[in-house]
């Protein structure tokens, strides 16, 4: 069967996705989903992404990681998924569209796309990090040497720590300095990636929980480029989180299956 496919990328965050409304895709076969995402014998991204049709709600959004693995949320790939909509026509500017950790709100526009994350309840301030999930599990440690870092190394071992290693954790590694510059190693990829959505978001709510800023709106430099986040803080909850920036479709094509 010959299947369409769109590459997107938000940030350097790059992904496979797939109309698949008609519901043909077999979600199980995770051999595939890797050979697909695999940069030197695939199409090459850092996860896949099916936009399915959904009774209540504008679509569906299924994602798995680049290891053939169902995930939890991606920030970037849902603001992909939102300009991918679009570009279907199933939306206009405004949308609301399920995936796996709950309901999420989307705004396109030409240049931004925006994405409303779920609320985040629990911060888990520790020595020498911070861990929450902001739609994925994440574990923040502030760094004075954001470019000479071997992010692949240090994120490779703390996410196999005993305490990880069933799950698996993201690994984000942020320097404050005149910007905020982070770089993150992203589980299910099991390496750095250029961008993270949720990691980025998870920087924001950490850096505030501690804080190193007391701004509620914060741009953040990721190696592919720059992601804004806003947030309220009520009753010791972080509710009302946008995560912002720039997607675009790089190409499309199709490929047998």
């Amino acid at each position: 069967m010959e299947v369409d496919f769109y590459k997107y990328q938000g940030t350097g965050n790059d992904f496979i996705i797939i109309d698949d409304r008609d519901e043909f895709f077999d979600i199980n076969d995770n051999k595939l989903i890797k050979s697909l995402c695999e940069r030197r014998f695939g199409i090459g991204a850092d996860g896949l992404i099916l936009l399915r049709n959904h009774d209540l709600h504008d679509f569906e959004m299924i994602y798995f990681n680049s290891d053939g693995s169902q995930s939890s949320m991606c920030g970037n790939g849902g603001r992909c998924i939102i300009s991918f909509a679009n570009t279907l026509g199933i939306i206009e500017d405004k949308c609301e569209f399920l995936a796996i950790d709950g309901i999420h709100e989307g705004i396109f526009s030409e240049d931004t796309i925006y994405l409303k994350m779920s609320d985040i309840t629990t911060v888990d301030v520790r020595d020498d990090s911070i861990i929450l999930d902001s739609g994925s599990p994440h574990l923040i440690k502030i760094v004075k040497n954001i470019e000479t870092i071997n992010v692949n190394s240090k994120g490779k071992r703390i996410r196999n720590k005993d305490e990880f290693r069933k799950e698996g954790i993201n690994v984000n590694f942020v320097q404050i300095a005149d910007k905020i510059n982070l770089r993150t190693f992203e589980r299910g990829v099991e390496a750095e990636t250029l961008s993270c959505g949720t990691g980025t978001v998870a920087t924001a709510i950490a850096l505030y929980e501690i804080r190193k800023t007391d701004e509620t709106h914060l741009n953040i430099i990721t190696k592919g480029g720059e992601l804004s986040v806003s947030f309220d803080i009520k009753n010791r909850t972080y509710t009302n989180i946008w995560l912002s920036g720039e997607a675009s479709l790089v190409f499309a094509g199709d490929f047998e299956c």
